[in-house]
């Protein structure tokens, strides 16, 4: 069969003032009809670009400098921009990573995916409605002729990625490019879509490219995947092979990065050193090298071709890893040979330093442009308590909207309380006055989920860290510049940093400087917010390992906020987990994860993608399906009976107390768990009445 896509020895140049950066360096890769190719790797190493490149969609100064990109043999990477409009969007679609900001907020969303039909097809503006319809019905948006006349900012981030696949199909392209489309979604929006992109691939007969950092993304959807760093193809083979059997040293390091993996052997996650290299000024030999734990000299000057030792299994190593009876001078023996070091000793876990007492937050609704009548409350936090002691890291998951984030920011007072009460050290914060609260609050600091937006992009990264000690009034001037000298080296970053600005340093680096300017106080606290949800796997190892090993030496305590299980699990000693605005389970991380007794727990776990292809296509349970319900109504009793599949009348009409479960403070609040409450029998769901 004759590919559908066929690239060979792509190369893409960006045109920069301080020289060319050579994004995509010589790639080769074909996409048969109907196949899922994934394509992974960290951010940079030209995954993006590569997909931005079949579609001729390319940044200012960019361009396609050689190589050929061919769409069932016709050749498009010479088109011209009219002649590419043509198969934009009607022979090839694309979702892209962001669609908040791809989508037109000044246009309703029925408009925008007509607009599509309309360029392509020669239809009527009413048939192109219609055809939108229809695509927006077929990616699971409800009421479709309710939501087709609305903006994108009254769609939730699940839904506006709905819109963004309607889009891409609206004209049935023959090949699907998803660019990182689960990326900082919650994990039951990211299966919904997922299986969505899947479930259409397989209705609609679409080739599919599916680009992301996530392994676990790519574990159960794709066909092959191909690893690509600095700009070239490091590894391509069969989904199986490459996850039972990865040959390039920088595919292995990625396996090992995954907190899952780290978790269950009780050790450290490997942290790949440095960073990926300048392709302005690539290096000579293995581009990999200057980062790789078997390279030798010869890895430094030659580069290694890209071949397979069986077909259909290519890499680009003199000295593959894994079984092999290759023994070069050099070379490491498979992963024995790549230990990763055991997980640092946290810091003695001492009496409770946050109390959380009853807390409850409502959110007054309004209505009217002028007199803004309220009309409603929204019940974002609902009669929660929860405590942690001093040294201790609590984990708090949950879906998004969820109330997880707005339980952070009334521990860190940015938010008032509308009922309960939050004791820091024995003392009711609650009742502290204003002025003294902003005291008292240098103990207590945020590490915002946005590291980028929360940075003043006009201060440079050493004014920055300064000001919190300019206005706690902490220090002269030269023991300030010390201090903040003193932090970038703790958090990894070099002294030259303080002289730059926030756009000036990667994902990474920002949110190791977020995490600076909240260690700069000296706080006992730290509420982490989401801190590594937008992060590949690789930098997302370095910030954890960065937290973990700087709570073992500053005797940190946290507050860690995230909607990945995986990531608690390897840094929390416990696990809270919300759901719309109740704390339905709450234990030891350990037995939150493997013997979760709440339903919800589990299909958040069930939801969660695995690394492990057999693993996921295993699967039985859905996770956690149906949308979740308004907080301005909650459902009455259990408020998650309206998704629970155990629920029966007795969660509509009791909402369900926290009972003591196997393993010491294991809680969770359900009427039919499962698994059986200290001290009673199992109650089977089938021995009630149904809702």
């Amino acid at each position: 069969m004759a590919p559908l896509l066929d690239i060979s020895d792509l190369r893409t140049e960006i045109r920069l003032r301080q020289g060319t950066v050579h994004a995509v360096d010589g790639v080769s890769l074909s996409v048969d009809p109907g196949e899922t190719l994934g394509i992974v790797g960290e951010s940079g190493c030209g995954k993006t670009m590569t997909a931005l490149s079949i579609m001729n969609l390319l940044p200012t100064g960019g361009r396609i400098a050689g190589g050929s990109i061919k769409l069932e043999g016709r050749e498009i990477s010479s088109l011209s921009d009219e002649q590419m409009r043509k198969v934009r969007g009607n022979e090839i679609g694309m979702i892209f990573q962001d669609p908040l900001t791809s989508l037109n907020p000044t246009m309703t969303v029925g408009r925008q995916i007509s607009e599509a039909v309309t360029l392509h097809r020669e239809v009527s503006r009413e048939q192109a409605m219609d055809r939108a319809a229809e695509v927006l019905d077929l990616v699971g948006i409800p009421r479709v002729r309710e939501r087709i006349k609305e903006y994108p900012h009254q769609f939730s981030g699940g839904m506006r990625q709905r819109v963004m696949i309607a889009m891409a199909l609206a004209c049935e392209p023959k090949l699907l490019i998803a660019d990182e489309p689960t990326t900082a979604l919650d994990v039951t929006i990211q299966k919904q879509i997922l299986e969505l992109i899947d479930d259409l691939r397989h209705r609609l007969g679409m080739a599919v490219i599916l680009v992301t950092h996530d392994l676990g993304v790519i574990a159960g959807r794709a066909d092959r995947v191909a690893v690509m760093y600095a700009g070239r193809i490091s590894e391509v083979t069969d989904t199986d092979t490459l996850f039972a059997r990865p040959r390039h040293p920088y595919t292995e390091a990625l396996f090992q990065a995954l907190p899952d993996k780290a978790a269950e052997a009780g050790e450290r996650l490997y942290s790949i050193p440095g960073l990926p290299p300048d392709l302005i000024n690539p290096p000579v030999g293995c581009r990999f090298a200057a980062r790789c734990r078997y390279a030798t000299d010869k890895c430094r000057a030659e580069e290694p071709p890209l071949a397979a030792e069986v077909a259909g299994h290519d890499f680009r190593c003199f000295y593959p890893v894994g079984p092999s009876e290759r023994t070069e001078t050099g070379r490491l023996e498979g992963y024995q040979a790549a230990q990763v070091e055991q997980a640092l000793a946290g810091p003695g876990i001492g009496d409770t330093l946050l109390d959380i007492q009853n807390l409850v937050k409502n959110f007054p609704v309004t209505k009217g442009a002028v007199l803004q009548r309220r009309v409603g409350w929204l019940s974002a936090v609902a009669d929660i308590s929860f405590t942690i002691r001093q040294g201790e890291t609590f984990g708090l998951v949950g879906e998004s909207g969820c109330g997880k984030t707005t339980v952070g920011r009334l521990v860190v007072g940015l938010e008032k309380l509308s009922g309960g009460a939050i004791y820091f050290q024995g003392k009711d914060l609650s009742k502290s006055s204003a002025s003294q609260y902003r005291r008292e609050r240098k103990n207590i600091q945020l590490m915002f989920q946005d590291s980028y937006a929360s940075l003043d992009p006009r201060m440079r990264a050493g004014t920055l860290l300064r000001e919190p000690l300019v206005i706690q009034g902490i220090g002269t001037r030269k023991e300030q510049l010390k201090a903040v000298t003193d932090m970038l080296e703790k958090v990894g970053l070099p002294a030259s940093a303080a002289d730059r600005y926030p756009h000036e340093f990667s994902g990474g680096q920002r949110q190791r400087l977020g995490f600076a300017r909240a260690l700069m106080l000296s706080p006992q606290l730290i509420v982490a917010d989401e801190p590594v949800s937008a992060l590949d796997v690789s930098i997302q190892a370095q910030v954890l390992n960065m937290m973990k090993g700087l709570q073992h030496d500053l005797g940190l305590t946290y507050l860690f906020i995230s909607h990945d299980l995986g990531v608690v699990r390897y840094l929390s000693d416990k696990i809270g987990v919300m759901y719309l605005g109740k704390l339905v389970e709450v234990g030891p991380a350990e037995e939150v994860y493997l013997r979760p007794a709440h339903p919800y727990t589990k299909g958040l776990l069930d939801s969660a993608p695995v690394a492990d292809p057999e693993a996921e296509k295993a699967k039985v349970s859905e996770g956690v399906t149906g949308e979740l319900p308004s907080a301005i109504h909650p459902p009455s009793g259990c408020r998650f009976r309206t998704r629970c599949p155990r629920a029966q009348s007795l969660c509509a009409d009791a909402e369900p107390p926290m009972t003591p479960f196997a393993g010491e403070g294991h809680l969770a609040a359900c009427h039919f768990p499962l698994q059986s409450p200290v001290g009673a029998p199992l109650v089977a769901a089938a021995d009630q009445p149904a809702v």
